[in-house]
């Protein structure tokens, strides 16, 4: 059980994210979580109040099924399948957080000057998210879909575009952890 709890190698990870796209590719399908919401709007009826939600949503439940797969597998592997050692960051990883105000997340994967109750109901922590949530939804729509989508169903089907938008997320990434974020945690 020891394999199970601890952290795996990406080379077994990579592996089977290989075979589900051979599975996916041989089957015509392609994978992306952000695809999934116009599926959602799509069986609530949004289609009856814009173009871009009329599609047949019954094509699409196959991946729904990925989605409820992901958090029930998230659960089950929180819950069940964690040794309770929870995120062992590298300490410049720490220090640079500490720099910036933020606290060390102890085992979580998100800390609290970021992510916690209190942090939403402050003006900077509510505007932070809603510009955050607002750019994440148009870079998505704009790039044609979201990072797994593209770094895994888009590359390992060689198409171009996703290899120019994953450039551009790794690209948006490292200026958002090296300038942006010092600057928006600051004094916090």
């Amino acid at each position: 059980m020891e394999f199970i709890y601890g952290t795996w190698h990406w080379s077994i990870s990579g592996f089977l994210i290989g075979i589900t796209m051979l599975i996916l590719t041989y089957f015509g399908k392609s994978f992306g979580m952000s695809s999934n919401l116009r599926t959602l709007c799509s069986m609530a009826g949004a289609g009856k109040f814009s173009d871009f939600f009329k599609m047949d949503w019954r094509e699409h439940k196959w991946s729904l099924a990925v989605v409820l797969g992901t958090i029930v597998g998230g659960f089950i592997a929180y819950h069940f399948l964690s040794n309770a050692s929870g995120v062992n960051l590298n300490p410049n990883t720490i220090a640079q957080l500490q720099t910036l105000g933020i606290d060390v997340p102890n085992g979580k994967l998100l800390p609290d000057a970021i992510f916690s109750i209190e942090m939403l109901q402050t003006p900077k922590g509510f505007t932070l998210l809603m510009i955050g949530g607002l750019l994440i939804g148009f870079g998505t729509r704009y790039a044609g879909g979201c990072t797994s989508g593209h770094a895994i169903s888009g590359l390992s089907n060689l198409q171009l575009p996703s290899l120019v938008a994953v450039i551009g997320f790794f690209i948006g990434g490292l200026v958002m952890a090296h300038y942006l974020l010092p600057i928006i945690f600051k004094g916090v």
